[in-house]
Formats: structure tokens, C-alpha cells, sequence
């Protein structure tokens, strides 16, 4: 559904500037910006996706991941179409490369997504799937309504935002989960057509605005596996986003035009686990792997188990609120009201 955008300036009577991502594209009338759903009308930038659903579903919220935001909670997941991105190993390439009239797709409007959303039994709504940002109208719209009507928000995100629009959305977002694809701009640059900078720009400003913010590192075996650029990698963590930040390494399977690259290697994510670790990180995760004590939350001070997962099981009996049951310790852990 076509609206108005925000975030873009004229350059001339042919030419915009898209200022809602990083990538700051200059579109001529009548051409799109590199997500391909925002377009040059006639010298004003539309966005062609409002409302615009592809998929939608009740997730588990540790599916995101989020282990320390309403751990076991039920959110309503939507996506749309398109991306800022062009990563080589995208898992939803189908939607992500997709035109917004070349599959089907439904108008779910803000308020249609919130009833859906209760009626469903949820306690919030994410934007995920494919990239939210590019599909801001929307979400900003539904985020404060949302917000008004008892529902937590999140994002599932590459970071790839701008500092104006994050600043705009912060109020109704309460939580994010940033891929950060690698530590390595070379690795940004080839497989993601992308920077390494404005996601660390977006992870630290979101720290600064209270979001609350969790890492996802999808470990690709030959690309971004190297032990010192992980030790880079949880150094800025630890230092610039805190200790007590949730990191989730999570296993590669190999998908799109990276189907030459090899599943990662259980050992290697162990390496990597114990890496961190030895860093400072204090919560660390291992994904996409068979069941294991790498995703239960274990307490900082004492060692004890505080949230057990099974697949997205979760059991809380270690916790007594937000602290550890056996020595007190609190948890930056955020829990249902």
C-alpha cells in the first residue's frame, strides 16, 4: 500500500535523498532505493509497503532471539517485503528480494495487527523476518499504537537504521535483537553490500536509549570465524554495550548463494562460547544447535541455572522475579508485568 515516507529531503526537481538507512540512497522520479520499496514519485519518496504483510505468526519470543525480554512469552510476528540489505546467505531471501506486487501479500493495518496480536494470546508484536526499518511508516504507526494498548515491541533488525529514525521509534520500541553479521568491514562489504559502522552506531545508540538490546553473530565457517576477529567482536560488546548483554552465536546452515559453505562445526561455536567467555561476556548463547546447557541462563555470581530451555520451553523456577532463587542476584533479565 502506497503512503507518503518520512526521512528524505529533495536534492532537485528529479532526485530525492532517502535519509531512513544508512545507505542514504539518491533516487531519481520514477526509480527505487536499494530496499526496493521506496520509490520517487514524482519528486516525493513513497514508501509501497504500508501495511503490506507477507507473513505473519505467533512465535516464541527466545525464537527472535530474546532470552532476557519476556522469557517465554508469546509475540505476534509480521514481515513484509524487501530489504537494505543483499546478504549472499539470506534464510528468507524469498521475501527479502521479493517486489511488493510479485507475491502475495495481505493490508494488515496497525490496528488490525494489535486486535490480532490479543486475540491470539500475545503478550507483544515483532517486526521481523525481513528488515523492519524499511518498512518504518508502518511500524512506528503500529509501535505507539501497541504501546497504548499493553503490548510489548520489537525488532529483529540488522541494524542498518539511521540516528534520526531510531531516535523517532525509541519511545514505542522496547526491545531489539541486531544481527551483526561479522567484525570485519571487508565481510560487510562483499557478502552483505553493506558497512560494519552504522550497525555498531545503532547498537550503542540503542544502549543509550534504553532499548533493550540483544547480538545475534551467525558464524559462517571461512568468513567470519576467525577467533581474533570474535575476541574484536566481544571486546566492543563488553565495553561499549555491557557486560550483561545477551550475545547469541549462532550455528550456519548453508542457504541462497552461500550453499558452498559448510554447516559451522559444533567445536567451533564451543571455541567460541569459551572466547567470550574468557572476555568478560557474561551471557553468551549457542543457537541453532540440538538442546545443551549453552542456551539456559545460568547466574553470574553462583553458577545455578535460572532459566532452562528445551527448543522454546523455558522454565523459570530458578528465578524469584528477576533474581537468582539460590544466592539473590539480580538478572538483567525484563519480565512480565
Amino acid at each position: 500500500m502506497e503512503r507518503d515516507a518520512r526521512f528524505w529531503k529533495e536534492i532537485d526537481k528529479q532526485t530525492v535523498k532517502c535519509s531512513l538507512c544508512a545507505h542514504g540512497c539518491k533516487i531519481k522520479n520514477g526509480q527505487k532505493g536499494i530496499c526496493g520499496v521506496r520509490k520517487n514519485v514524482n519528486g516525493k519518496l513513497k514508501t509501497l509497503i504500508y501495511g503490506s504483510v507477507s507473513s505473519m505468526a505467533v512465535d516464541p519470543i527466545e525464537k527472535k532471539p530474546l532470552f532476557h525480554f519476556y522469557p517465554g512469552s508469546q509475540v505476534f510476528s509480521l514481515g513484509t517485503v524487501g530489504c537494505n540489505f543483499k546478504c549472499l546467505n539470506c534464510q528468507n531471501y524469498d521475501i527479502s528480494t521479493a517486489n511488493h506486487d510479485s507475491i502475495y501479500i495481505r493490508d494488515v493495518m496497525p490496528e488490525r495487527a494489535v486486535e490480532l496480536a490479543k486475540s491470539n494470546g500475545c503478550q507483544g508484536i515483532a517486526w521481523t523476518y525481513n528488515e523492519p526499518t524499511i518498512w518504518h511508516e508502518y511500524t512506528f504507526d503500529s509501535a505507539k499504537l501497541a504501546k497504548s494498548s499493553g503490548l510489548y515491541t520489537a525488532y529483529v533488525t540488522n541494524g542498518y537504521i539511521s540516528r534520526d529514525a531510531l531516535m523517532e521509534i525509541s519511545p514505542y520500541l522496547d526491545a531489539m535483537n541486531v544481527d551483526v553479521k561479522s567484525f570485519n568491514e571487508n565481510f560487510y562489504n562483499k557478502i552483505c553490500k553493506a558497512k560494519l559502522g552504522p550497525v555498531i552506531k545503532t547498537c550503542e545508540l540503542a544502549k543509550e536509549l534504553k532499548i533493550h538490546l540483544e547480538v545475534t553473530y551467525l558464524v559462517i565457517p571461512g568468513y567470519n570465524d576467525d577467533l581474533e576477529e570474535i575476541k574484536r567482536f566481544c571486546k566492543w560488546v563488553v565495553e561499549k554495550l555491557g557486560k550483561d548483554t545477551a550475545v547469541h552465536f549462532s550455528r550456519f546452515h548453508p542457504d541462497y548463494k552461500m550453499m558452498e559453505a559448510s554447516i559451522t562445526p559444533f567445536e567451533t561455536l564451543y571455541q567460541i562460547f569459551k572466547c567470550a567467555k574468557e572476555v568478560g561476556i557474561l551471557f553468551p548463547y549457542i543457537g541453532n544447535v540440538p538442546h545443551g546447557e549453552y542456551e539456559n541462563t545460568f547466574c553470574p555470581s553462583c553458577g545455578k541455572t535460572c532459566i532452562e530451555r528445551y527448543g522454546f520451553t523455558v522454565s523459570k523456577d530458578g528465578l524469584n522475579e528477576d533474581k537468582c532463587v539460590n544466592c539473590g542476584k539480580k538478572l538483567p533479565i525484563i519480565l512480565e508485568n
